[in-house]
């Protein structure tokens, strides 16, 4: 009977262990029913508030540049008063001009009307020049700054996806070993009842057993918590559903492209290179300050004469104009801009010396990149073959209980073994994977990355 016992329990254990082995080594079609990694991507470079306030930058940069260029163009405006000059100045004429005593005259009438244009038009101004000059570099800011903030919506998305996919594993080796302990369970149960073990066995399994389900609940919780991670950096309503769907994780390895390390590909460098580029600008506009500027003036206008009534307020209207040059030469400013210019040069000089320390800590980040990947690729390797080999060993045990050579404890520690090889082979594999995100961040190629998904 106790053969008898021993046969059904390797049948109820064996059948769900190869099935996973199956399904770890054979590709399975892709699902159509939930979101794949580039699913969350594309969603996420949609709908994430900060991709949508970097292409607000890049607008905000365009409306910046057409300012600039604005004040080198015509300006034109235009007044209009009309005044009620309720007590008129008077003034006096000195005696002897018009006669041998003084004269008291009115100055000006009581209502008066005045229209007026005026126009210029700046001929050489250098800071205006500089400023047009600063627009493309500002452009290119803003669009760095875009594609910073899509690599960052890509990488963070990633990694989360990654970390959903990891509880999903576990949880569902988890409710694979409760499955089987529970079947082991059964049949603990009837051989206690017949005599054939002792009941400190069947409780040790039951321990076991509880333990599982302990540690199955704390991953539902992890899991959830995950997803809401994942659908925040996606920009998704934390109340909508979330299901994953990409099962090529755990049989496609990722492909590792091994490039030698070109800061100039890191958006950041682009970055902090174009903010040097705009700040020597602004030094040569603080410099061009010293130059003179010369500017077209104009204006034309009408005033009406001799309106001591209202009626008469739009009338017997006079013309008037002028054009002419206004140059402007600075003469001495107290010094001001020789500070400015000097406190420019510390900020560029300062800019460039963090560029080179920002150099060495992307070098160094690359590097151990670099380390991380080729230590995942190995965790990876070693765990498949400590896989093939848990399975081998639960194999060669059932075998061995079936024929009474070994004990349960035997078997149920080789059952165990095979667990933690399995979560340990999937821990390793995710490991890999964002092992792999890192090194492409740290070259600069997560669009690359996103686009070969």
């Amino acid at each position: 009977m106790k053969r008898l016992i021993a046969l059904s329990l390797g049948l109820a254990l064996l059948p769900p262990l190869y099935s996973w082995a199956q399904t770890a080594t054979q590709p399975q079609p892709p699902s159509t029913g939930g979101f794949r990694l580039k699913d969350c991507i594309d969603y996420g470079l949609k709908n994430f508030g900060s991709v949508r306030i970097a292409q607000y930058q890049v607008q905000t940069a365009n409306e910046q540049s057409r300012q600039a260029l604005g004040q080198y163009l015509p300006q034109v405006s235009a007044t209009g008063t009309t005044v009620n000059n309720l007590k008129l100045q008077q003034s006096v004429i000195p005696a002897g001009v018009f006669g041998p005593e003084p004269q008291v005259f009115i100055i000006g009438q009581k209502f008066q009307t005045n229209l007026t244009a005026q126009l210029s038009q700046t001929i050489f101004d250098r800071s205006l020049l500089i400023g047009i000059k600063a627009n493309k570099p500002n452009q290119e800011l803003a669009s760095l700054n875009t594609r910073q903030t899509q690599e960052d919506v890509i990488y963070n998305i990633a990694s989360n996806y990654y970390q959903v996919f990891v509880s999903q594993q576990q949880i569902g080796l988890l409710r694979d070993n409760l499955e089987r302990t529970q079947q082991v369970l059964n049949i603990l149960k009837l051989q206690r009842d017949n005599g054939v073990i002792q009941p400190v066995d069947y409780t040790r399994t039951e321990v076991s057993y509880n333990s599982t389900q302990s540690q199955l609940a704390l991953a539902e919780n992890d899991l959830n918590l995950a997803l809401n991670r994942l659908k925040y950096q996606m920009g998704m309503p934390q109340d909508q559903n979330l299901v994953l769907s990409d099962s090529t994780l755990l049989t496609q390895l990722p492909t590792i492209d091994q490039e030698p390390f070109d800061p100039k590909r890191l958006v950041s460098f682009q970055q902090a290179e174009t903010n040097i580029v705009l700040q020597q600008l602004q030094l040569q506009r603080i410099k061009s300050g010293y130059l003179p500027t010369l500017s077209l003036t104009g204006n034309y206008g009408t005033v009406n004469l001799g309106a001591q009534t209202i009626d008469k307020l739009f009338t017997n209207f006079v013309g008037f104009g002028s054009v002419g040059l206004r140059l402007n030469i600075p003469i001495f400013d107290g010094l001001q801009r020789d500070s400015q210019m000097k406190q420019q040069r510390l900020t560029v000089l300062t800019q460039q010396e963090q560029q080179k320390l920002n150099t060495s800590a992307y070098q160094l980040q690359f590097n151990s990149a670099q380390s991380q990947i080729r230590r995942a690729q190995t965790s990876v390797q070693n765990d498949d073959r400590n896989v093939k080999l848990a399975q081998e060993v639960y194999n060669i045990t059932t075998l061995q209980y079936k024929q009474g050579t070994k004990l349960l404890s035997d078997l149920i520690n080789a059952d165990n073994s095979y667990r933690e090889a399995r979560t340990n082979y999937i821990n390793s594999l995710i490991n890999l994977y964002q092992a792999r995100l890192d090194l492409e961040q740290s070259q600069g190629k997560l669009l690359t990355f996103y686009n070969q998904l």
